[in-house]
């Protein structure tokens, strides 16, 4: 509890300065940003048309047919992700919550287009607001009636502000959906689902108005092109203070040793992470915000070679420092190298990339062996995947870009997991005093499969997982 209070206490400090440089840097009236949501007559007065027809007569139109044909294709892909992940979750978790982990992963989903289309859009992307803190007002931003305000003028006429909705959406879900990984077999599904719609409606939208809503780390420089620390850290770091409030697994590190609980499909984790492979493809890709030929495929083979340069590098490092070769480990590599290259795919050079993606690869292995040594149980190792890996991608960009100041990056990414972790921490800890977050012992033996949904996921298979042998002495 002291190394707690300790980092909680770190974590305010940056914060505390992050707000006072934000603050400062906002105080002069010429420094506020330029709106981004405008009404449908003044984006008609930006982009030159005064009805939509007019527009697509126009020799702009054939081009943004196919920039926003690719932004939907993209969330698609994107879409898929949320398959992987609930693929990953249950393959590398016991049996016995696999149905669990599954529901756990269709309610994020659902739960977070929704709660992002009633409040978390506008206050991601609030317009001018004093680049902390700001909200647009409920809903999308726009009405179907108002043709011409889709085209809004921060996106170049490459996109509806349909398109980016629901390409954001994708993005939000998928921060609370790492936060499951990191609870799994233990938590109460109803409380669960209470912070996971906390997570997207408010928290993950605020820190990410700091930077993509045009905020204050915005206006300092700070980059972080797709995510590696507004979504994949933001859900690792809301995992960690998850985790530390709800405790480790039954049996996870009784006798004083790390005892491994092994998942209970591997192959099933592969498909999980393949499917993760390519919808980051248009995780990443879709981030240019339009079907610029060589952006794409620049952001294509960045991401690729990361991705492929992880997984052999935490291949080599299981194989050196435990003499395993490890596969979940090889698995997890992969992630860490999207991860890693995310926050910098469209600036970092192809050999740079590599580089990036290999020492991803080396700390995720070092990243999950820690968190085993000082018990703090992630069954998936999403903390380490996504939470450490995205700090690491996000300095990267500090590294290896010419131009992005290291500190700025190192500011930027300690203020949004510092927020994030005390913001996460308080409401978790909130919602323990109020309902209750874990399970009984009684139900977390038996699984939650059967507990909390009456059904199994494999219901012909009955001891699948064998109970170990009775002390006979």
């Amino acid at each position: 509890m002291n190394r707690f209070l300790k980092t909680s206490f770190l974590f305010a400090g940056f914060a505390l300065l992050a707000g006072y440089v934000a603050i400062h840097a906002y105080s002069e009236p010429e420094l506020l940003a330029e709106t981004v949501m405008v009404s449908g007559e003044e984006a008609g007065q930006e982009t030159g048309y005064a009805t939509y027809e007019e527009f697509t007569a126009s020799p702009l139109f054939p081009k943004f047919i196919i920039d926003n044909l690719w932004i939907l294709i993209a969330a698609g892909m994107v879409f898929i992700m949320h398959l992987g992940f609930a693929s990953v979750e249950s393959g590398l978790t016991q049996a016995k919550n696999s149905v669990n982990v599954i529901y756990k992963n269709v309610f994020i989903l659902c739960t977070g287009i929704l709660t992002y289309a009633f409040v978390g859009f506008q206050i991601m992307y609030p317009g001018d607001f004093n680049g902390i803190f700001g909200f647009g007002g409920f809903g999308i931003g726009f009405d179907a009636s108002d043709p011409v305000g889709m085209l809004t003028p921060a996106y170049g006429e490459e996109m509806t502000i349909w398109s980016d909705f629901i390409f954001q959406a994708m993005f939000a879900a998928t921060a609370a959906t790492i936060v499951s990984g990191c609870v799994t077999g233990r938590i109460k599904l109803s409380s669960f689902m209470l912070f996971g719609a906390i997570l997207v409606a408010l928290l993950y939208p605020i820190t990410g108005s700091w930077l993509w809503g045009g905020g204050w780390l915005d206006f300092l420089g700070f980059y972080d092109f797709a995510g590696s620390t507004l979504v994949h850290a933001v859900g690792g770091f809301a995992g960690l203070a998850c985790v530390l409030i709800l405790g480790a697994r039954k049996g996870k590190f009784d006798g004083g040793r790390v005892n491994i609980i092994p998942g209970h499909s591997i192959p099933l984790a592969t498909v999980g992470v393949f499917l993760l492979w390519f919808g980051w493809f248009g995780f990443n890709g879709g981030s240019v915000l339009s079907a610029d030929p060589a952006e794409v495929s620049f952001v294509f083979v960045t991401t690729a070679l990361a991705a492929s340069a992880g997984a052999l590098a935490a291949m080599l490092t299981t194989q050196v420092v435990f003499r395993n070769m490890d596969a979940p480990m090889a698995l997890n590599g992969v992630l860490a190298g999207l991860v890693g290259i995310t926050a910098g795919a469209d600036v970092i050079s192809p050999m740079a990339a590599v580089a990036v993606g290999a020492i991803a690869g080396v700390i995720v292995v070092f990243a999950i062996t820690f968190f085993d040594r000082v018990k703090v149980d992630d069954p998936v190792g999403a903390i380490s995947v996504h939470g450490v890996c995205g700090i690491w991608g996000t300095l990267a960009v500090g590294i290896f870009v010419p131009g992005v100041s290291f500190w700025v990056q190192l500011l930027g990414t300690t203020a949004i997991i510092g927020f994030i972790f005390i913001t996460s921490f308080a409401v978790f800890s909130l919602i323990k005093v109020l309902f209750g977050v874990r399970v009984s012992d009684g139900v977390e033996t038996a699984g939650l499969d059967i507990s909390e949904h009456g059904n199994s996921a494999y219901p012909y298979f009955a001891g699948i997982e064998v109970p170990a042998p009775a002390d006979k002495s």
